[in-house]
This record gives structure tokens, C-alpha cells and sequence, in this order.
């Protein structure tokens, strides 16, 4: 049974027009459409084409050869039926050669006319639901493709937060993913003083000069500073956008926080020129990159504290060589000091002493003398590079 198809049908000759609109395809229930001049016909198949048209090859003025390659030039896509007489095969043939999906011989049966359109039209459908086919699979193609891409860039990128220390070369590397795997024309990274507490441009691709120049500055887009204070993303396009400043740049744009913890430290900003949407794997791709760029940061920040650490350590070992080297001098001088009025006793006047008090003196100027030894050899040294410098 037929589901209303629309079918033109050129016809000059009422009895032809009658058999196969009237009696023919009406009563099953498609719309048909009788038309006699072939340049009207045509201008309202260019118009709105219509799922079948059938032509008589032999039309006054324009012959249904001549509709065939019109319509072929003008891109319309209905299959079109010829109704020729018996006697002209040959031009039959040529109007399959044309583009013609079938023929229908004049003097015809209503049954002919019939089976001829369902078959017509069948084919059709069965055309369209193939292309129809091969689209959703070059579709989904194309969409296993794009995760394979967005999956090694992920790993990727996960390999460059491992092995890239230059914080200002990782952020670059963001960036570059972050416009493929956002199918985005422009981005930009900016990160919060800690001084200060603005957010300041850090990296950017693509940026208008006007807006570039900003770097290491704050850049309003009119739109970055709600997700500092929430602390969501915002995905955002079409005429919402407008009243924001960034619209300037496109149509559509993706605002997505980079936290430790709960602490915005940063933003990441992309934005497509078209106004297409970004979706929520979009999103969720954006924030990974997000996730990344925070984990580089706490990475600096150990890296800072652990040098500051070493850096603290390497001071005060500094400091306790210089308060021991200070205290063997300390002690070296006062156990000279205390030799000396010892050695003055026994060298100058040994008259006044007795041979035992003479002893005793000089068991204690040789204890002394030891203690002394003892000072320089107990301590302990100062390393080469304090000796050097």
C-alpha cells in the first residue's frame, strides 16, 4: 500500500495522464501530480523534487530527453519513468542512457503501471537506505577514528606531565592537545597569583594580537570569572553568548577550572570560531587536559619545596660547620692561653719550684698540649667545598 509518495507526472496527452494518475496510482493512495508543460514541470521538480516523475518521451517543445538532462543539470535526484510508444525503443534506450530508471510502453495496462512505480520506487528506498547505511558507518568511522586520536593524545600527554620539568613547555603542550582534541580554533591558559589572587595569562594559541599581548596580565573575557567563583564548568554557544565579551572570538567557547582540591589555581579556555557546540565527551576530554595541567602544578610546587628543603639543609649544615669551626678555635686559643704562664713558670724560673712541683707543672703542660691536638682532630672538618670557598 502506498504512503503518500509524491509523484509528477508530465503528460500532455489527457487519456495517457488519466489511465495512470486517475486510475492507475490515485486510488492506492499517492499523491500525483499532472502537468503538461515540460518548463513548469521542471521548475516545480527543482523546487520540490518529488519522490518519482514520469515523463512522456515524446512532450511538446521539450522532449522528455531534453527534461531528463535538465533535471540531471540541476541536480534533482527523482527517478524518472519515460512513456514511449512501442515502436521507439531506441529512444528508450537512449533515455536509460540518460539516467531513465525505467520505461513504460504506450499502449499499457493499469497493473503495468503499477508494478512498474512500486518498482521504481522500491529501488529507491532501497538506494537510499544503503546510502543512508554507508553514511552511518563512514559516521561511525570517523568516530572511532576521532577516540583513537583523543585516546593517544591522552596518553600522550600523560607521558609529557611524567617526563617534561619545564612547566612553560608543558603548557604549551596542553594547549596544542587541547585544540585537537576540542576542535577548537583559539585557547588559552591562565593561572592565579598568589600574591595578588587575579588569574593571569599564562599560555595561549592562537589569540587575537590585542588579546596576546596581555600575557602575564590579566585578561577579562567577561565570562572566565564566573568559573573562578563557582568552580564548574561552562560549556556555552549561540546567542547566550553574545552579552560576553569573548564572543568577539566565536561562537562557541568551553571555560573549564584547573583545582587542587577544591582551589581554582587556573583556567583553561577554548573557543571554536563556528557555533557548534562543544558536548559533554568534549568536556570531559577538556577536563582531563585540566586535570593534567593541575597535577604539573603541584608537581612544581613539590619540586620547589624539596629544593627549598635541600636548599635549607645544605644551610644549616653550613651554619653548624662554622659554629664548630668557631668553637675549636675557641677552645684551641684558650688551651694555648693556658699553657703559656705554665711554660713561663718552668722556663724562667725553675729556681722556684722543687723537682716534684716541676712534675706536676709539666703533666699539666702535656695534657694541655694533648687537649689541644685533641680540639683540631675531634672536631669535625669543614667539607672540600667549604674549604674552597
Amino acid at each position: 500500500m502506498a504512503t503518500g509518495e509524491r509523484i509528477l507526472i508530465v503528460e500532455s496527452d489527457p487519456d495517457i495522464a488519466d489511465l495512470i494518475a486517475r486510475q492507475s496510482l490515485q486510488p492506492l493512495g499517492y499523491q500525483v501530480i499532472v502537468m503538461g508543460d515540460p518548463a513548469s514541470a521542471l521548475m516545480s521538480a527543482v523546487q520540490t523534487p518529488p519522490e518519482l516523475i514520469i515523463a512522456n518521451i515524446n512532450l511538446p517543445g521539450l522532449s522528455g530527453k531534453d527534461l531528463l538532462t535538465a533535471l540531471n543539470s540541476h541536480g534533482v535526484q527523482s527517478p524518472l519513468i519515460v512513456i514511449a510508444e512501442k515502436k521507439q525503443e531506441a529512444d528508450a534506450i537512449q533515455a536509460f542512457r540518460l539516467g531513465a530508471s525505467d520505461v513504460i510502453f504506450w499502449p499499457v495496462r493499469d497493473t503495468e503501471v503499477v508494478s512498474i512505480v512500486e518498482r521504481a520506487l522500491r529501488q529507491t528506498k532501497e538506494k537510499r537506505e544503503r546510502l543512508k547505511l554507508d553514511l552511518q558507518l563512514k559516521s561511525a568511522n570517523e568516530e572511532q577514528q576521532k577516540r583513537l586520536r583523543d585516546l593517544t593524545t591522552i596518553v600522550t600527554m600523560v607521558k609529557s606531565v611524567i617526563s617534561i620539568t619545564d612547566q612553560r613547555l608543558l603548557f604549551d603542550r596542553i594547549l596544542e592537545n587541547v585544540l585537537q582534541l576540542a576542535e577548537a580554533d583559539i585557547c588559552w591558559l591562565m593561572l592565579r597569583d598568589e600574591r595578588t589572587k587575579t588569574y593571569l595569562l599564562r599560555s595561549q594559541r592562537n589569540l587575537p594580537e590585542a588579546w596576546a599581548k596581555k600575557m602575564n596580565q590579566p585578561l577579562d573575557d567577561g565570562i572566565s570569572s564566573l568559573v573562578a567563583q563557582s568552580g564548574h564548568s561552562l560549556l556555552m554557544n549561540g546567542s547566550p553568548l553574545q552579552k560576553f565579551k569573548v564572543a568577539a572570538l566565536g561562537k562557541a567557547v568551553g571555560v573549564i577550572p584547573i583545582k587542587i582540591q577544591n582551589e581554582v589555581i587556573g583556567l583553561l579556555i577554548v573557543v571554536r570560531k563556528k557555533d557548534r557546540e562543544i558536548n559533554r565527551d568534549g568536556q570531559i576530554l577538556l577536563e582531563a587536559m585540566a586535570d593534567f595541567a593541575s597535577i604539573s602544578l603541584v608537581n612544581a610546587r613539590l619540586f620547589r619545596a624539596l629544593e627549598q628543603t635541600a636548599e635549607n639543609a645544605r644551610t644549616g649544615e653550613k651554619h653548624r660547620h662554622a659554629a664548630l669551626d668557631a668553637m675549636r678555635e675557641v677552645i684551641h686559643g684558650e688551651l694555648q692561653a693556658a699553657g703559656y704562664p705554665l711554660n713561663f713558670v718552668l722556663t724562667e724560673m725553675p729556681g722556684a719550684l722543687n723537682a716534684e712541683q716541676k712534675q706536676a707543672l709539666r703533666s699539666v703542660q702535656e695534657a694541655l698540649s694533648r687537649l689541644s691536638r685533641s680540639s683540631e682532630n675531634t672536631m669535625i672538618p669543614a667539607s672540600p667545598k667549604n674549604k674552597s670557598s
